[in-house]
């Protein structure tokens, strides 16, 4: 393997790189790197089946990364193709989220090297895979995790050259039980190189500040990275000056330009879901995929007709599918309609034993204590007067954010 790696233009990490690497991402070198981080691959669900568009992993560090992969999958899987689906060339979208296994890895391809170039400057691209030899030896400082200090690094100058790649590659992310999410970050950081994401996160005065954070899913600094480029802990549009009467007003990087995937976050605290909020530039992407972030908790909410957010009449009343990592798909449909049309609307519809109407004016049983589900919060941070349909039980709504 090592011979095959030196062969191909990789280059074995410098033990200081290894060390500022795990320093930065982990916080430190000298302890062990958490189990979930060399254990995590990026695995889908069995092909051809229900959730087969769905990455899936249990509840850990690694989900706010793979939640924004899964965004772009879900990118890759309906949208790519859209000229051909209008020209009655392509499946429907129900089957677009049904891919074959070889689709599932096509699409995890192009959604690593589009997160891949927007963190690049002129497609200069660096790819960390594990060999067999270790090039920094264990000690008071360093705690080998049998990843790290093997790494090869392969520079690429093209994005057609990453592409081609990975897809010679794409087993060291996706055998089972593989560093795949560890190996993914390593790149998209050294793509951006650590000096440029340390300054992203406007780390100031001493501590220790690590990339990946304390949160039991994940920093959403390693959102802001793979989603924009930059691992900015910002998310207000544009660039803000921020000081006081003892301190000049120093820039705020935020999200620079409108995303294609958006990002919506809520938090039990009104005080920091407010200071939190994303801007425009990420609540209305180009497309209708948005990363959640609700109450710590990582997902993805989608909407399969492209043109959703370009047509007022479109949403009015629409559907949207809200998926989690774990396995967890929850379907609704949100109606922007008013009062008036609303009760009118429901007039006219049978109940569904399947369906539960979680906010509104409709009376429903339990309709107060489910007013309170975390993702009525969420789905309003965008939609504020919207009234939400799930079509599930209830008791799914309600554990949905319990473990």
């Amino acid at each position: 393997m090592d011979t095959q790696f030196r062969a191909l233009g990789g280059n074995p990490i410098a033990p200081e790189l290894a060390i500022n690497l795990r320093q930065f991402i982990f916080g430190t070198a000298a302890v062990p790197v958490r189990c979930e981080w060399t254990t995590t691959a990026l695995n889908f669900a069995p092909p051809k089946e229900e959730h087969a568009y769905g990455l899936v992993s249990p509840r850990n560090g690694t989900r706010g990364l793979l939640s924004v992969l899964q965004g772009f999958i879900l990118k890759n899987l309906l949208f790519k193709r859209s000229l051909s689906r209008i020209l009655g060339g392509g499946p429907p979208p129900a089957d677009l989220l049904r891919p074959s296994e070889e689709q599932q890895i096509d699409a995890l391809i192009a959604s690593m090297v589009e997160i891949l170039t927007q963190i690049s400057e002129a497609d200069k691209f660096i790819v960390a895979l594990p060999g067999e030899e270790s090039f920094i030896a264990h000690s008071i400082t360093y705690f080998q995790d049998a990843i790290t200090e093997k790494l090869y690094l392969f520079q690429l100058d093209s994005k057609g050259a990453l592409e081609t790649f990975l897809k010679r590659n794409i087993h060291f992310y996706t055998a089972e039980d593989c560093p795949g999410a560890m190996l993914f970050l390593y790149s998209a950081v050294l793509t951006r190189t650590i000096e440029k994401t340390r300054s992203d996160m406007d780390i100031k005065g001493p501590g220790t500040v690590s990339l990946v954070g304390n949160k039991e899913e994940g920093s959403l600094n390693i959102v802001t990275l793979l989603l924009t480029g930059r691992a900015t802990p910002y998310i207000h549009n544009g660039v803000i000056h921020a000081g006081d009467e003892n301190s000049y007003a120093a820039p705020q990087y935020g999200t620079l330009n409108r995303c294609s995937i958006g990002l919506l976050l809520w938090e039990n605290e009104k005080k920091q879901t407010t200071i939190l909020q994303p801007g425009s530039r990420l609540k209305t992407p180009h497309l209708p995929i948005w990363i959640t972030s609700c109450i710590g908790y990582f997902g993805v909410v989608f909407n399969n007709n492209q043109d959703l957010l370009r047509n007022y009449h479109a949403e009015s009343r629409f559907d949207l599918v809200y998926y989690s990592c774990s396995g967890n798909e929850v379907s609704m449909t949100i109606d922007n309609r008013g009062l008036k049309e609303f009760n009118a609307a429901m007039d006219n519809q049978k109940a569904e034993s399947t369906s539960s109407s979680l906010s509104g004016p409709a009376p429903t049983e339990g309709k107060e204590e489910l007013m309170n589900t975390p993702l009525i919060h969420l789905i309003h941070t965008k939609w504020g007067d919207a009234y939400i349909t799930f079509h599930c039980p209830t008791s799914v709504v309600r554990c949905l954010f319990s473990n």
